[in-house]
């Protein structure tokens, strides 16, 4: 069986949680979709480099090209600011490499059409890591859409609440800045968008507001000297769906007091279902057919217990009653990627799924900066009334 050979590029926060995949799949899945170690990391720089080099025993390179360029390499792992995406995505498609690559795409539609002509006879398989699609509540809630549980969609309501810009101190970040792909419409809404799309189709148009709540921020190793903030804060936005179904969608990280919690509810005229990325052990079920008589009946909001209830080749390790973390989701979102590569399948979603979200992305950006609603059908940039 032929041993596939990985390499990250970017080994801050997201290229670790990748990593963490590798050395737990064989705990989590018998078999494993595919036998793969990584063998190159990429930084920046040369001390991070090394340091990736001494924590994972592979390569440490600070050239992305030493990866897509390699022919020792199989599979590619783009974790990189997005600003950087474009070149490296180009350098591996090119390379016929197999490709992992963290939202949203690249930084604006003319670099999304820029990769949408490079994969013309493209052959490998590449996959977007959008994790949240891969929770046992999520799989379930998209089981409950196909069944017809929620009848017509009537309405929804989105959220991704963060926290993590509502202290005036916090120093300046890359996510801050829009010169590197920042901002939460770039950094957040990839996940509600995706997770909209998945179980309730197309966007029609939408309406964004932006805010940013502190113009200037201190920089990072220097408090004392201001740095200007020029990516948005949060965005409010208001979507009608290609069936007709109006929506409220909020992205923010100026959500005091709260986590890292995206929210999802959808209403429909035979049901509901309503997800909280803080209860993954639960989605919230209600079927509006059961009978509120007498005194209520059988009707009422439901808990279904989707804990860790993945189906084989998970191996039911930790335990499906146990309770299960955001790091769960990402190795189901590998896995899911790696047995694409093993069936020699394209991989889902894939990186025309990121080119739609990346449209979505110039849809709110534009709206926002216009103040108008914008048709967001594909392929179609024109003003909705």
């Amino acid at each position: 069986m032929k041993r596939y050979r990985v390499g990250i590029i970017g080994f801050g926060f997201i290229g670790k949680v990748h990593y963490h995949g590798y050395l737990n799949l064989p705990l989590f899945y018998d078999p494993v979709p595919l036998d793969a170690a990584v063998t190159h990391v990429c930084t920046s720089r040369p001390e991070t480099a090394e340091a990736a080099a001494r924590l994972t025993g592979a390569e440490g390179v600070t050239d992305f090209r030493r990866i897509t360029e390699n022919p020792a390499v199989d599979i590619v792992h783009i974790c990189t600011p997005n600003s950087l995406h474009k070149d490296q995505l180009l350098s591996a498609i090119a390379h016929g490499k197999h490709i992992y690559c963290d939202k949203p795409l690249v930084s604006d539609m003319t670099e999304a059409e820029e990769i949408r002509s490079a994969l013309n006879g493209y052959r490998g398989t590449a996959q977007m890591t959008l994790q949240n699609r891969f929770f046992p509540a999520t799989i379930r809630a998209r089981q409950f859409v196909d069944e017809g549980f929620l009848g017509q969609v009537l309405e929804f309501r989105a959220a991704y609440l963060h926290a993590g810009s509502a202290d005036p101190d916090a120093p300046m970040r890359w996510k801050l800045s829009a010169e590197y792909g920042g901002g939460v419409i770039a950094d957040l809404c990839p996940h509600i968008f995706d997770l909209v799309h998945h179980l309730l189709g197309d966007f029609a148009s939408l309406l964004a507001l932006t805010h940013i709540a502190y113009p200037e921020r201190p920089a990072k190793g220097d408090p004392a000297r201001s740095v200007k903030v020029d990516a948005e804060d949060c965005v409010m936005l208001l979507a009608r769906m290609a069936s007709g179904a109006p929506g409220a969608i909020e992205a923010t990280k100026i959500a005091t007091g709260v986590e890292d919690e995206p929210r999802l509810e959808i209403h429909g005229s035979r049901g509901a279902l309503r997800f909280n990325g803080l209860n993954l052990n639960h989605l919230e079920a209600f079927d509006a057919t059961a009978p509120d008589a007498p005194t209520g009946g059988r009707r009422g909001w439901t808990a279904i217990d989707t804990g860790q209830r993945y189906p084989r080749p998970a191996s039911g390790f930790p335990g499906a009653k146990l309770s299960i973390g955001w790091l769960r989701g990402h190795m189901a979102c590998l896995a899911n990627f790696l047995g694409s590569v093993a069936r020699g399948e394209p991989g889902e979603p894939g990186l025309n799924q990121g080119i739609y979200l990346q449209h979505l992305i110039d849809c709110a950006r534009r709206s926002a900066a216009e103040g108008r609603w914008v048709d967001a059908a594909r392929g179609d940039r024109s003003s909705r009334p």
